[in-house]
């Protein structure tokens, strides 16, 4: 594997006393408050006595050592989120890498200025070769921004690392001169900087209200592939929000090294996000800040995009292996919906022994030392990951691999109707949480062209580089054995791995589904 641009090494420096970092609405507490049950990938924490004790409410103030190991851990576990309050921790400069944009460039600037938070800060506009270099120029100079000039086109890789390397601030945000920051944006963002090893956070990607944008607009709106949806997140791969888009985060500069790939015309801020999570840095979510972006509306460029994007899988398997990996599901998992598929009574009857084995040795595992297996629990994971495993399976069939599922369905009967169901299925569980802002045939429309554009794009992108392991599926990895903390403070947390995340990998938001791993 490519390693990729260099980044710095976290520091070894823990939370500050007064951070706060408030546990998952999600989370379950068990056995009397001793265990935790939740993060993604779905884990089960036993509390020491001592953590139990720091840990009576939902809400865990950083006070001493003990306490900041403890949020340390909750927050590696995706167990709890930070609550970031006060002034933002450090100075800002704006980045804007821009080509042949002067409309969006003049409205991203007015933006900018015109939010009081960012009125003041400096900003680097990057003109990346454009055709019309003295138009952005006297843009840039309405408002008070440095240009920095590409005399040709080296991608926006490029444009940023070039805006990097000038800023001088503890603080960048990099913004595409197609989005618009709502106001207070970047004060969301910043504010996470209080913690040392934060080295990225990004805001949610909304819409921006377009006039006449045709039937993709509104697909568009609803499930942008930009839009990392309504939770607060850590990133990391195979978790639920498994990247961040550059359309917009700030970044802690000290942390990025050398920036962006800039061989990578696509898919460089995913490789960034991951070589920086590799590194021991944090990298989070934070939906409460949002930015607009003018998504495409024209049929031909949206699918068109949508292909790009399909290809840089291909780059990121070159960099980062399995965990590019379109489909990752439990081998049980995946042995249970063969047996279902197969339509006869054996099968069914087999599927419902591989669930029950399941369901013996994950209770097994969930065990407490001289308690009885929590088999009940058990069983509603295996049921959980067995519907999510299903999920991302009929996912994989209509948008990864829809090419060897078209050629099955076009010798078997049984293939094509199970590619039908598929595709119908996913289109209606996919509409449902939406139902109220688009219409089902609609969106289901627009949900099979995406699919079919990229899933074009990543085969189109293997082939090219005579790299299959962007097709590959991956299973689950296990999660290491929790470390213990520091000799002052002992051990305060136990972590066993209860499941994964059915996901498949590709620029959109993955589902917040599990699946339990025995």
């Amino acid at each position: 594997m490519s390693a990729g641009p260099a980044v710095a090494v976290p520091p070894r420096d823990r939370l500050p006393d007064g951070a706060a970092v408030l546990l998952d609405p999600r989370v379950r507490r068990r056995d009397g408050g001793t265990t935790l049950l939740g993060g993604s990938p779905l884990r089960l924490v036993r509390l020491q006595p001592r953590a139990r004790d720091l840990l009576r409410t939902d809400r865990l103030v950083v006070r001493d050592t003990a306490t900041a190991v403890l949020a340390a851990k909750l927050l590696d576990a995706g167990l709890a989120h930070p609550e970031p309050d006060g002034a933002p921790a450090g100075r800002l400069t704006v980045v804007v890498p821009v080509r042949d944009r002067p409309a969006e460039l003049a409205r991203l600037l007015a933006a900018v200025r015109a939010d009081p938070d960012t009125a003041a800060v400096p900003v680097v506009v990057v003109d990346d070769g454009s055709a019309d270099p003295a138009a952005v120029t006297a843009i840039a100079g309405r408002h008070r921004a440095r240009v920095l000039r590409h005399a040709t086109a080296r991608g926006p890789a490029a444009a940023r690392n070039a805006g990097l390397r000038a800023a001088t601030t503890d603080l960048v945000a990099f913004l595409d001169s197609d989005c618009v920051p709502l106001p207070g944006w970047s004060s969301a963002l910043a504010r996470h900087a209080a913690d040392p090893r934060l080295a990225l956070v990004a805001p949610r990607i909304t819409a921006l209200p377009a006039d006449g944008g045709g039937w993709v607009e509104p697909y568009e709106a609803t499930v942008s592939a930009l839009d990392m949806g309504p939770r607060l997140a850590p990133v990391a791969p195979g978790t639920a929000v498994s990247y961040l888009p550059s359309a917009a985060m700030v970044a802690r500069r000290d942390a990025l090294g050398d920036g962006f790939d800039e061989s990578m015309r696509v898919a460089e801020d995913v490789d960034l996000v991951w070589r920086l999570v590799a590194a021991g840095w944090r990298v989070r979510y934070q939906p409460s800040a949002a930015v607009a972006h003018e998504h495409r509306a024209a049929t031909g460029e949206w699918l068109r995009r949508r292909f790009f994007y399909g290809t840089g899988a291909a780059l990121l398997a070159a960099r980062h292996g399995a965990a590019v990996a379109p489909l990752v599901v439990a081998p049980w998992s995946a042995a249970a919906w063969a047996l279902v598929l197969t339509g006869r009574r054996s099968g069914a009857l087999a599927c419902a022994a591989v669930l029950a084995g399941a369901t013996a040795r994950l209770a097994s595992r969930l065990a407490r030392p001289g308690d009885r297996a929590p088999v009940g629990l058990a069983a509603g994971l295996v049921v959980r990951g067995s519907a999510a495993a299903g999920k991302t399976l009929a996912r994989s069939v209509t948008r990864h691999h829809w090419p060897v599922a078209l050629a099955a369905a076009a010798v078997s009967r049984r293939a094509r109707r199970a590619v039908a169901a598929a595709a119908v299925a996913d289109a209606v569980l996919a509409w449902w949480p939406h139902r109220g802002r688009i219409g089902p045939l609609r969106f289901a429309a627009g949900r099979r062209l995406e699919d079919l554009a990229y899933g074009a794009g990543l085969w189109t992108g293997a082939l090219r580089a005579r790299d299959l392991r962007a097709l590959l599926p991956s299973r689950p990895a296990p999660m290491p054995p929790s470390p213990n903390v520091s000799r002052p403070t002992g051990s305060l947390v136990e972590s066993r791995n209860s499941g994964h995340d059915g996901r498949t990998m590709d620029p959109e938001p993955a589902d917040d589904h599990m699946t339990a791993e025995p």
